[in-house]
């Protein structure tokens, strides 16, 4: 088929990847405007970066709604793919391909439709995830879904490692989708309203730890935060990160939240609502992210206490 893809971030870099080296035709990429990051340096997206390296064509729009229309049917594409692309897209151009958009979202529709999917999974603590496959609709990600596949989270994953690992998932289950379609296979399933979440945008502040909350609540936030925006508190007025974690069960004689306690010679925690944040990995303002065990042999944190 030849395709239009539409999407920005590293997560769209290996579905796209796989696109160019399959049966099928990129005609085109479609990704946001570069943006100027660190330094003031102006820096295009990673898709952007990927279709260069292969000659592919690169269309970038401030509202590709308002001013993109006429250059997708122009390439008279047969199907076009999103993946995190980042805009919203209008009914007209979901009318310009023979087999319409398609989406590749990183979640088990309907649940976690929106943004950072993948962060507010391991946020609230869920135990899996996956990629879905679906049909383009107005709406946030509300059409119908084509194909799904599923994946357990662990434990100690970080929001991180899940991103990287979703990613690399994602192409298979998207030319899966793509075979299906071109052959007539494909069976369109309606999402379930009453089963639909949605998640917001995830913003720095919601990184900040509130130690009356209980452990568990805590522990899927430092890995669902991990690595932006990083779970943090304060320790003496400096803004400290908290990386990595564990939950422990200690008897509480008269400690507040946030209060530290030293759990042996090389390991240290925090009171939480009902248990304790075993510390594993740290981050002071304006120090590297390091091991509890090499943070305390320049920190002292006896008698410390987090806010």
């Amino acid at each position: 088929m030849r395709v239009v893809f539409l999407g920005t971030p590293d997560f769209a870099v290996p579905t796209l990847r796989a696109l160019i080296n399959s049966k099928h035709e990129v005609l085109a990429v479609v990704t946001q405007p570069d943006k100027e990051r660190d330094r003031r340096v102006v820096t295009p997206s990673p898709v952007k970066e990927e279709a260069l390296k292969h000659n592919i064509k690169v269309l970038q729009y401030n509202k590709i709604r308002l001013e993109g229309v006429e250059d997708l049917k122009a390439l008279n594409p047969d199907i076009m793919v999103t993946c995190a692309y980042g805009q919203i897209i209008s009914q007209e151009i979901l009318d310009i391909a023979k087999y319409g958009v398609i989406n590749v979202h990183g979640s088990l529709l309907p649940k976690y439709r929106g943004s950072a999917p993948i962060q507010w999974s391991v946020i609230n603590g869920e135990t899996k995830t996956g990629i879905t496959i679906m049909q383009t609709a107005l709406g946030i990600d509300c059409g119908d879904m084509i194909l799904q596949k599923e994946v357990e989270i662990g434990k100690y994953e970080t929001a991180g490692e899940l991103f990287d690992r979703l990613a690399i998932i994602a192409p298979d289950v998207l030319l899966e989708a793509m075979d299906l379609i071109e052959n007539g296979k494909a069976v369109f399933v309606k999402q379930n309203e009453e089963e639909a979440t949605h998640c917001p945008k995830l913003e720095k502040s919601n990184g900040l730890i509130d130690w009356n909350e209980d452990a568990n609540t805590i522990f899927h936030k430092v890995y669902g935060m991990n690595p932006w925006p990083s779970a943090y508190c304060t320790l003496n007025g400096k803004m400290f990160k908290i990386h990595k974690v564990d939950i422990v069960d200690v008897h509480n004689n008269g400690f507040k939240p946030g209060d530290v306690i030293e759990l042996s010679s090389k390991s240290y925690g925090v009171f939480c609502k009902d248990k304790v944040i075993k510390l594993l990995e740290v981050q002071l303002e304006g120090k590297k992210r390091m091991p509890i065990e090499e943070f305390i042999l320049g920190y002292d944190l006896k008698g410390a206490s987090l806010n």
